[in-house]
């Protein structure tokens, strides 16, 4: 079907495919809806002498109808029709938003679940306020969407945010469900922050084990799950080096250790000025008593705000960014700023938007909050290795949007999530120019000049003293077929000279330039007495070859016989 597309094509039918799918999903709902308005007056006109003790409601008729037709169990029938009768009296924006394609059908789920106990007469003004957000945006993650459905449930109706957290909370619970092959699974069903607790706890002890262990790391936390049942602090190592310290290492003590979690508030919310809510990395947004209790448990607390730019320029000129920037980096960002990922920020790797110049870092990739973004390690690698015209690119505004630019051309918009949580995380300033001292450049670009040279005397020393004694040897060269041809010319015969001995070898033409490994060679030892050795003496040496000069001899410059 598909095999003459480009990938372009190939894209715009998943996105007409998807539209085309929420708008199905909108239809079906709202059929469900009717069907249920239908079955609920037939059952309300039934009897109504009945007390109601064997009815039928028209919400249990229209269930078992839709899982008939959709083949589907009771369970997951009660909530589409759920779903659909929330959509249709509660949320009829939202539920535009569904026909049209702009939110899935997950997205629409989430919105019910988490207006559940608002009151009727408050939902107006929610779903507005939610339609009208979301109409805003171009991409989001999971996350985003949840911290602000409870955020708008919170500031519409506060009492229902506490009342499906109070209901919530009656509701906890550890089952263990059987599995076969002698699996078995457990499902608990805590508050926010002991979940989040014992989540980090299995992965400090999963990472505590050596690099050797061969086990997965959710082989590692489910292990690690079974030794804190068994009353054991730390997970042993599977590894098979027996000088492992942490092969044997199981404590027969409770648990001990510090575990840290990441807990975003204002400092009204701690001091109990306001009852803004706060947000729990790992889990999402909390209520101010949550956030309370945390901070009475001896929490560390650290103030967050946004480093100014140029404190301190070699913070900028460090690819490493400092733990103050850091931190407001991950507070801002909240999730990976790739559309629609869920990863925490403070699992992910901070990423130079414009990549920071590790030769030259003054000319660009400043180390700045404004070129800072959180990245997971996945698409941090996808951005990093899959970019240029046919790649993914990125480009981040002053206001900490980021856009990522798709292959095909598609460009998605993914703004902070922290920003639209706490306001007083204030969107990072246009960099201004870094303080240029001319002075101070001066003096930099001297010493570095002066550094290289120092570095390059020796070698340049030996390579001008071995060029040196190149050209000496190619004008001997020249000399010596010199005098083997004036004793041609002149004599004829070979010289019996005890001291020219060279003169009758063969010509040495061309005479070309020594290799790269010549090293001339000491010249032999002339005796004192011959007068041709005080010639020698007397001659000038030549500092550089030209086309009469003459090197010092190797042997004596006697007249050949």
């Amino acid at each position: 079907m598909f095999e003459s597309s480009s990938p372009d094509e190939l894209l715009a039918v998943v996105e007409d495919t998807h539209r085309a799918e929420s708008a199905t999903h909108a239809r079906r709902t709202g059929a469900i809806a009717a069907l249920l308005w239908l079955r609920t007056a037939e059952a309300e006109g039934h009897d109504p002498t009945d007390p109601g003790y064997a009815l039928i409601t028209g919400f249990s008729r229209t269930c078992a109808e839709v899982g008939a037709a959709m083949n589907i169990t009771p369970h997951l029938a009660r909530q589409l029709v759920g779903h659909a009768e929330a959509l249709d009296t509660r949320l009829p924006r939202i539920h535009g938003l569904l026909a049209d394609g702009k939110i899935s059908w997950s997205d629409a789920t989430a919105i019910t679940t988490g207006t559940d106990y608002v009151e009727t007469a408050l939902m107006p003004t929610i779903d507005a306020a939610l339609a009208d957000k979301i109409s805003t945006w171009d991409c989001w993650s999971r996350r985003r969407l949840l911290n602000t459905i409870d955020t708008t449930v919170h500031d519409a109706d506060p009492d229902a945010a506490k009342q499906r957290r109070k209901t919530a909370d009656t509701d906890r619970r550890v089952t263990l469900n059987t599995q076969p092959n002698g699996m078995a699974r457990i499902d608990a069903k805590l508050t926010a922050p002991a979940a989040v607790l014992f989540d980090q706890r299995l992965t400090a002890m999963a990472r505590a084990v050596c690099s050797e262990d061969p086990r997965t790391p959710d082989q590692r936390r489910a292990d690690a799950m079974a030794a804190l049942g068994e009353g054991h602090a730390t997970l042993a190592c599977a590894c098979e080096n027996t000088d492992c310290p942490t092969r044997t290492a199981q404590a027969a003590n409770p648990a001990t250790g510090r575990v840290v979690i990441n807990v975003i508030a204002s400092a009204e919310t701690l001091t109990g000025a306001t009852e803004d809510p706060g947000y729990l990395d790992g889990y999402g947004v909390i209520d101010a008593a949550q956030v309370r209790d945390l901070a009475d448990n001896g929490a560390l607390l650290r103030p967050t705000t946004r480093p100014e730019p140029h404190t301190d320029t070699d913070d900028l000129l460090r690819h490493q960014p400092s733990a103050a920037a850091t931190r407001w980096v991950r507070c801002r960002s909240l999730t990976c700023s790739f559309p629609g990922c869920n990863r925490s920020a403070w699992r992910a790797d901070l990423d130079h938007t414009i990549p920071f110049d590790h030769r030259h870092p003054f000319r660009g990739g400043w180390t700045l909050t404004g070129n800072l973004d959180a990245k997971c390690r996945e698409h941090h690698r996808l951005k990093t290795f899959h970019t240029g015209p046919d790649g993914w690119r990125t480009t981040q505004h002053h206001d900490g949007t980021i856009e990522w630019t798709s292959p095909t051309g598609r460009t998605y918009r993914s703004t902070p999530d922290g920003a639209e949580l706490f306001p007083d995380i204030a969107a990072c300033a246009a960099p201004a120019p870094l303080p240029r001292n001319r002075h101070a450049e001066k003096a930099r670009r001297t010493r570095t000049a002066r550094a290289a040279m120092t570095a390059k005397r020796a070698t340049n020393t030996e390579t001008q003293q071995l060029n040196h004694a190149r050209a000496q040897e190619i004008d001997l060269r020249q000399w010596r077929n010199e005098v083997r041809r004036r004793l041609h010319l002149l004599k004829g015969t070979p010289s019996t000279s005890p001291y020219c001995t060279w003169v009758n070898d063969p010509p040495e033409n061309p005479p070309s330039p020594p290799t790269g490994n010549h090293h001339p060679k000491p010249p032999p030892p002339t005796p004192t007495n011959h007068p041709s050795s005080r010639r020698d003496r007397l001659r000038p040496r030549h500092a550089t070859p030209g086309p009469r000069a003459r090197p010092p001899a190797t042997g004596s410059r006697a007249t050949p016989r």
